[in-house]
């Protein structure tokens, strides 16, 4: 049966690869010219949120700190930082920009577990508390970004449910925790705390080995470099698009609740042979290794998720500590021992007979949603490219109506009216520039 399932599934990928090999692909345009510059260097760049007016809120993490820039992007005022001047508004190590009412954004920060409001001027204003605790961090854009739809209610990612297996470390045959391979997107209301769950996606599943010697245990993550996601972002009307990996092709949700499926998306679909996949794992593997102790951790949605140190979507993978021995305050050990009990979890790749028998069109992380309704949608390519990253760009009803590409060693951020805003690295140095769509 699982042999029949397996071959069922490449029949299935071959007849969607021939089909949209049958249909014409838009060619490749550049992006528009750079406009802008900013003259401060970032650290990172999370998201920014374009005002009408004022200029562009800036979310910059590795500094802690929310910038407003003008529209030349040349100078800026700090609206929210880790001193006592903004009053520690940014508490933590991560923090997000959701865009609110008119050009008032919220910023979350879930060290506090609150969202404050602040004005087109930079200025914070009132606070309030984040709908649901266990989410807060997700609110912040550590996988994706959250955003209001066209009736007030906010929309994100929920939180991974873990399943815990076993008592705990000590207890004989403990399993480790089973991670999920799919997650809710969730629409709540803010006023009532009503929570109603608009779709699901498919979401990297993670295996976790466990070795224990003695009291000591410690675990091993698998990663799959390549694997089949589903990525989603919101439009401009309010409407929930859930790009799904498996087949390529969008589903829209609206606000009222409506759902659509559209048509398959064309794609230069590229089959993996066996001697491919090895290929893919002893390359990544060889990339890693030169990057050393540089090299990032996996996001949830592989090896090319994250879309640089720009930012924006993927969001780190799941970190796992074990502590082992005796609980704390029983008097054995000790705080040097208890440390030594502590280990993080080791990265593995699976085997290469597990990845997928075609490459996916695109990883997590991959979806940006303009000011005009678009889907844009940074794909994985099949043959060689020069130049930079493309994106297919697709309406609200699923149809590729361009493909765009962007100047080499840039990240898409966002989008402003008729504008892209990107980060630009120049050694350890990153700044944000604008241009326009065409």
């Amino acid at each position: 049966m699982r042999l029949y399932t397996r071959s069922t599934s490449i029949a299935l990928l071959a007849a969607t690869a021939s089909l949209s090999a049958a249909q014409q692909r838009p060619p490749i345009r550049q992006l528009g010219a750079v406009t802008a510059r900013s003259v401060e260097s970032l650290s990172s760049v999370a998201s920014v949120r374009a005002l009408s007016t004022r200029g562009v809120l800036v979310n910059d993490p590795a500094n802690r700190r929310v910038i407003l820039l003008d529209r030349e992007l040349k100078s800026f005022i700090v609206v929210a930082d880790s001193s006592s001047a903004t009053g520690n508004a940014y508490s933590g190590r991560t923090g997000g920009l959701i865009a609110y009412r008119g050009d008032s954004t919220l910023f979350v920060d879930p060290q506090s577990l609150s969202m404050m409001v602040i004005d087109p001027a930079g200025r914070i204003g009132r606070v309030m508390s984040v709908p649901r605790s266990e989410d807060a961090q997700m609110l912040a854009g550590a996988v994706g970004g959250a955003a209001f739809d066209g009736k007030g209610a906010l929309i994100y990612r929920t939180s991974p449910r873990f399943q815990m297996g076993g008592a705990g470390p000590r207890t004989a045959g403990f399993v480790p925790p089973q991670m999920p391979d799919s997650a809710a997107i969730v629409r709540i209301d803010l006023a009532t705390r009503k929570l109603d769950t608009v779709t699901y996606i498919k979401t990297p599943k993670i295996r976790m080995d466990v070795a224990q010697e003695g009291d000591r245990v410690s675990m091993t993550s698998q990663i799959n470099p390549l694997p089949v996601v589903d990525d989603w972002g919101v439009l401009s009307d309010g409407s929930v698009a859930i790009v799904r990996g498996r087949d390529y092709h969008v589903d829209v949700v609206t606000p009222q609740g409506v759902k659509s499926s559209f048509s398959k998306i064309p794609f230069d679909w590229q089959r993996l042979t066996d001697e491919d996949k090895v290929a893919f794992i002893d390359s990544v593997k060889a990339a890693r290794a030169r990057m050393g102790a540089s090299a990032p951790n996996l996001p949830f949605g592989g090896v090319g998720a994250a879309q640089g140190s720009g930012g924006g979507g993927g969001g780190g993978g799941p970190q796992i500590m074990i502590v082992t021995g005796p609980p704390a305050g029983s008097g054995e050990g000790g705080p040097q021992r208890d440390a030594a009990r502590t280990r993080q979890a080791q990265m593995t790749f699976v085997p290469a007979s597990e990845l997928p028998d075609y490459k996916p069109a695109f990883f997590a992380g991959a979806v940006r949603t303009d000011t005009d309704g678009n889907i844009w949608i940074r794909t994985i390519p099949t043959s060689a490219i020069p130049g930079g990253p493309v994106y297919d760009v697709v309406n609200s009803k699923g149809e590729i109506v361009e493909r765009v590409q962007i100047p080499v060693g840039r990240t898409l951020i966002g989008f402003g009216s008729g504008t892209v805003y990107m980060t630009a690295r120049e050694n350890d140095k990153i700044y944000l520039e604008a241009a326009t769509i065409r």
